[in-house]
């Protein structure tokens, strides 16, 4: 069995974690062109700023495809996907605020 210590994630590391289009399709399953149509409509968003540079992802939405790309695989539509990430994000944004307001318990 590990140790606490092994099971330790760098927090840190996931902040300036950035990959490219084509890493995110090796790591996610996910072919590029369907990324590049996600962002298109909206759904995700590359951290390219100059029009025909590589696109590149950050860890929130290399996270988000993947849970987009299961909520497919069970059989919901892309917009639903889309729609159901974008409550369940709200509702995490949401309660770590609540948790990080000093002195502020979270209502049972």
């Amino acid at each position: 069995m590990e140790s606490s210590e092994e099971l330790q994630f760098d927090f840190a590391f996931l902040g300036k974690l950035v990959v490219g289009i084509g890493e995110v399709s090796q790591i996610t399953g996910i072919a590029a062109r369907q990324i590049r149509y996600w962002e298109d409509k909206g759904i995700i968003v590359s951290l390219t700023e100059e029009e025909g540079k590589n696109r590149r992802y950050d860890y929130a939405n290399i996270k988000k495809m993947l849970l987009i790309k299961e909520l497919i695989d069970e059989g919901y539509t892309l917009d639903s996907a889309a729609e159901k990430i974008r409550k369940r994000m709200e509702t995490i944004d949401k309660a770590l605020k609540q948790l990080s307001k000093p002195g502020k318990a979270p209502k049972q």
